[in-house]
């Protein structure tokens, strides 16, 4: 072949390789604009914030190929209804705290925590290292979504009390802002239990229609002013040791995403996971300085009340593993879980932390 002719036929071959590649590349890259609708309101940037980080990188790692259009609670479904609307297709995902869906299935609580469940670390490495996402999405499948953890409070406040909790008695006819198998166990307990929307909380503690609230923690409590409204700040949220939240997808939209967008998607969240607990552990000290400083008074939960609740809610688990077979096959799991881990905890974790506790120079 003569020099001229191998040139021409050389620039076939890459004009035929461009023309090729160019298409495939476009496909794997195509424009999606997804809507996604948050249980949280914009005021809790922590909370809300994580949909938002989520946002930013998916957008960011395909050259704004991937949108996705962030909703606050309210602003196009109601807080509590989120993963309705995602179910159904209205929306093509969420970001929420599966607990909110007891009222469904008592199996969505176990997603989020429990009274007496995993600590965050822990949550963290059941769904990442164990069953727990399986098992979650296993479950989802019923409700036509699939999960990716979304973000993790850490352990949690027992919330705001207009009067001090001395005793077990004390929590007789106490109408509480507390859901879900929490307020279950509560109300063996004779507690009145109130489910409430956290924009909602304030007016309610303020007018008198309850009597106490939980939340999540210093940092978003003080937004909410509870301290405004209720003197008494108790400690720790025994059934709330962390709390999960979890993007949720429409099944079908998730499915029908290019494999690239997928790993897109789970990389972004995690990020959002890991910065949302970031942000609560590097808050909630100097919030809590300031809570107390303006006359909240810190009060922990004495023994005979934990103990009480413990057994309370043990009572609550064997009653609705028994009636309820997909809540006690993701239960059972998670206990066998948690026992192992705190085997472990005892050792190193708790012995490290409550050494470098004491030792702390004192403010």
């Amino acid at each position: 072949m003569k020099r001229r002719e191998f040139l021409k036929a050389g620039g076939l071959g890459v004009a035929a390789s461009a023309a090729v590649a160019a298409p495939a590349i476009a496909q794997s890259m195509p424009e999606v604009k997804w809507r996604l609708t948050s249980s949280f309101p914009k005021s809790l940037d922590a909370l809300w914030g994580a949909s938002e980080t989520f946002a930013k990188y998916c957008a960011e790692a395909t050259d704004g190929k991937l949108q996705i259009q962030t909703f606050a609670g309210g602003e196009i479904v109601p807080a509590l209804q989120a993963l309705d609307a995602t179910s159904a297709g209205n929306v093509e995902m969420c970001h929420t705290a599966s607990y909110y869906y007891y009222g469904k299935d008592p199996t969505w609580a176990l997603f989020t925590i429990v009274p007496f469940g995993l600590n965050t670390r822990q949550l963290n490495a059941w769904f990442y290292d164990g069953d727990g996402m399986k098992l979650m999405n296993d479950f989802a499948k019923k409700s036509n979504v699939t999960a990716i953890p979304g973000g993790n409070t850490g352990a949690q406040m027992g919330g705001w009390f207009r009067k001090e909790i001395k005793e077990v008695a004390d929590l007789n006819g106490l109408k509480f802002r507390i859901a879900g198998l929490a307020g279950r166990t509560l109300q063996k307990l004779g507690v009145v239990p109130q489910q409430i929307a956290g924009g909602d909380i304030y007016p309610a503690l303020e007018k008198g229609t309850i009597d106490a609230a939980e939340w999540v923690g210093p940092y978003d409590d003080e937004k909410l002013g509870f301290q405004k409204v209720a003197k008494y700040y108790y400690y720790p949220g025994w059934w709330e040791g962390c709390a999960a939240l979890h993007f949720m997808i429409n099944t079908a939209k998730w499915e029908a995403l290019p494999k690239n967008y997928q790993a897109v998607i789970n990389a972004a969240a995690g990020y959002a996971s890991i910065e949302m607990t970031a942000r609560y552990d590097a808050r909630n000290p100097q919030a809590l300085r300031r809570l107390v400083s303006s006359g909240a008074q810190l009060r922990p939960f004495t023994q005979p009340v934990l103990e009480a609740c413990l057994k309370a809610a043990n009572e609550v688990f064997a009653e609705t593993t028994a009636a309820n077979a997909d809540f006690k096959k993701v239960y059972d799991a998670m206990v066998a879980f948690r026992n192992d881990a705190y085997l472990w905890w005892q050792v190193a974790e708790y012995t490290y932390d409550n050494f470098m506790i004491r030792s702390r120079p004192r403010g």
